[in-house]
C-alpha cells in the first residue's frame, strides 16, 4: 500500500482527490492538510511514501515543502500538482526535489500513474507542462532580483523591503530596477506581474 499526504488549500478539491484516489487497489490517503508548514509533520507521523502537493497554499508554497521533504524525509516522494502552467513552475520544482509534476485537471488515472511511478523511483511530468517550460526558457532573474521582487508584490517601499532582507535602500533600488529591465516591464509592479505569470518568482 502506498501511504499519500495530500495538501491542498482547497477543501473541496483536496476531498475529492482524496476520494478518487481512495477508489485505487494500492493508494492510501493517509493524511489530508490545507497548509503547507502542515505537511512535514504528517508525512512522519504517517510515514507516509508520498506527498501530494498543491503549489499555491498558505503557511508554504509546494515548492518550499518539497525541499523541506528532500531533507526532513528524502524517502518521500514528492508529487506536485498545479493548477499553473508557468514555465518556471517545472524548472523550480524538480530543483526543489519533486519527481512529480502534473495538472490539478488531469485524469485521476494519470494522477494515480505518476504516483505510482515517482514511489518506484522514476519520475512522471506532465508532457504539455513540459513543453510550455521548455518554450518559456530560463528566469533572467538572480536570486536577489527573485527575492526582492517577492518582497515587493505586496507594495511594501523600498525601505520595508530593505529592512526584511538586511540590505540598504540603495542595493534594494538596483536589484528592483535590474528585475525590470530583465523582465522588460515599466515598473516594479508590472515586473512582478510578468515575473510571476512567468513562474519566475
Amino acid at each position: 500500500m502506498i501511504k499519500i499526504v495530500l495538501a491542498d488549500d482547497e477543501h473541496l478539491v483536496r476531498g475529492a482527490i482524496a476520494a478518487l484516489l481512495g477508489l485505487e487497489d494500492d493508494l492510501e490517503v493517509v493524511a489530508q492538510v490545507g497548509r503547507g508548514d502542515q505537511v512535514v509533520d504528517a508525512v512522519l507521523e504517517h510515514a507516509a511514501s508520498i506527498a501530494v502537493l498543491d503549489i499555491e497554499m498558505p503557511g508554504a508554497t509546494g515548492l518550499d515543502v518539497a525541499a523541506r521533504l528532500k531533507t526532513s524525509a528524502p524517502a518521500c516522494g514528492v508529487v506536485i500538482l498545479t493548477s499553473f502552467g508557468r514555465p518556471g513552475y517545472l524548472r523550480r520544482a524538480l530543483a526543489s526535489g519533486a519527481r512529480g509534476f502534473l495538472a490539478k485537471d488531469a485524469p485521476v488515472d494519470q494522477l494515480a500513474g505518476a504516483i505510482r511511478r515517482v514511489h518506484e523511483g522514476g519520475r512522471y511530468i506532465d508532457t504539455d507542462l513540459a513543453a510550455a517550460a521548455m518554450v518559456g526558457g530560463e528566469s533572467p532573474l538572480t536570486d536577489r532580483e527573485a527575492e526582492v521582487l517577492r518582497a515587493a508584490s505586496d507594495g511594501a517601499t523600498v525601505a520595508r523591503i530593505a529592512a526584511s532582507l538586511h540590505l540598504t535602500e540603495g542595493t534594494v533600488r538596483n536589484y528592483l530596477s535590474n528585475a525590470i529591465g530583465k523582465t522588460g516591464a515599466d515598473n516594479r509592479m508590472s515586473a512582478i506581474r510578468t515575473a510571476q505569470d512567468m513562474g519566475w518568482l
